[in-house]
């Protein structure tokens, strides 16, 4: 295993990689990795630096946390202002700031508001709080959509009916024509992401590259990865093919997970969702099931926030569309570090804000 990540991290293989990239990049090329932990590793390993004058790396949605709409966060703020409901959510989601709050603020000034590691966990404390309705906050992608699908039929067949999930997740592939159809963002390629992939597999990205001639690559999280990645982007422009190929064969298959495809076709049902600066996208929410309705927060409890506002001065909207640079950003780096975040993209560790701020010296 060791030789096998030391091959992923070669440093003569990953020259040759650059050296190859630079010879295909025969004019200025905007790529744009969709994965938020492409943006760290890209920022971690020093990619951009490396990168030929005619390769432009941009970083796009690929963060969940990011692009949670201020709406679906102050909804998540109101639930936990009701008597008796605990919230749980991952960490990172709980300095995001919502309109006029956030969940840690809440949790400060007294609401039940708790981290987990899994939604089992929540189901866990829903077992052994009966008096609480628990609600789980679940944000994500297709990669983490499977064990939040299992949750609700495990809390469907053993009567758990004092927990429910809020559910926000979003799914990639449509995100993806958003932005090629975006007047004010131009994309020449896309780094597609290897976790989501490793689920729903290559074939929901075809027509970007059939319909609107954009190539992508699906590829890894390692250096040589990353870089292997970008050279099939750049040989495909520089010989004028568009078609969606596989560098990551060791994570991704033609086919990705059918059994977690099924899981989630069985729970969930398409939605149009709103996407932090890009707008509402139709059909890329993931919304429950009737089926299941008794476990959805959203139709349990009736709450209304209050009128979404923007985070004044926060530009994350601009730098998910990859119509800026995080370090663009009028507060990145003053008002704004993570330390004491204003955006969510500074807020969450596969916030693009936040991987530039730590790996590159324009956190400095």
């Amino acid at each position: 295993m060791a030789d096998v990540q030391a091959a992923w991290r070669d440093p003569e293989l990953a020259k040759h990689l650059v050296e190859l990239i630079d010879k295909a990049a025969d004019r200025p090329m905007k790529l744009m990795e969709v994965c938020g932990t492409h943006t760290v590793a890209i920022a971690r390993f020093g990619l951009r630096a490396v990168m030929p004058e005619n390769i432009t790396l941009l970083s796009g949605p690929g963060c969940p946390v990011c692009v949670t709409a201020n709406r679906d966060i102050d909804l998540a703020i109101e639930l936990s202002r009701v008597p008796g409901v605990v919230i749980t959510t991952f960490g990172d989601m709980m300095k995001v700031p919502g309109s006029y709050s956030s969940l840690a603020r809440e949790k400060s000034e007294g609401r039940d508001v708790r981290i987990v590691y899994s939604p089992l966990d929540a189901i866990k404390m829903a077992q052994s709080e009966p008096d609480k309705q628990v609600v789980f906050l679940g944000v994500g992608f297709e990669t983490t959509v499977p064990i939040i699908a299992a949750t609700i039929k495990q809390a469907s067949a053993t009567g758990i009916e004092n927990f429910s999930v809020l559910c926000v997740h979003k799914t990639v592939p449509g995100a993806l024509e958003a932005l090629v159809n975006d007047p004010d963002v131009h994309i020449d390629g896309f780094i597609l992401p290897g976790h989501v992939s490793t689920i729903i597999g290559p074939e929901p990205y075809r027509f970007i590259a059939e319909q609107y001639h954009v190539p992508g690559v699906v590829t890894g999280f390692e250096p040589v990865d990353v870089l292997q990645g970008v050279w099939m982007l750049a040989k495909q422009l520089q010989e004028g093919r568009a078609e969606v190929e596989i560098a990551y064969q060791r994570g991704v298959n033609a086919d990705g997970n059918p059994t977690a495809k099924a899981l989630i076709e069985e729970v969930f049902e398409p939605i149009d969702a709103e996407w932090r600066g890009i707008g509402v996208i139709p059909g890329t929410g993931l919304g429950i099931r009737e089926a299941f309705s008794k476990w959805d927060a959203a139709r349990r409890f009736d709450v209304t926030p209050p009128e979404p506002r923007a985070i004044p001065g926060c530009q994350c909207g601009e730098v998910l569309r990859g119509a800026i640079l995080p370090f663009q950003c009028r507060i990145f780096g003053k008002g704004c570090t993570p330390e004491h975040p204003i955006g969510p993209c500074m807020v969450s560790s596969e916030g693009s804000c936040a991987a530039y701020y730590r790996y590159t010296d324009y956190g400095r």
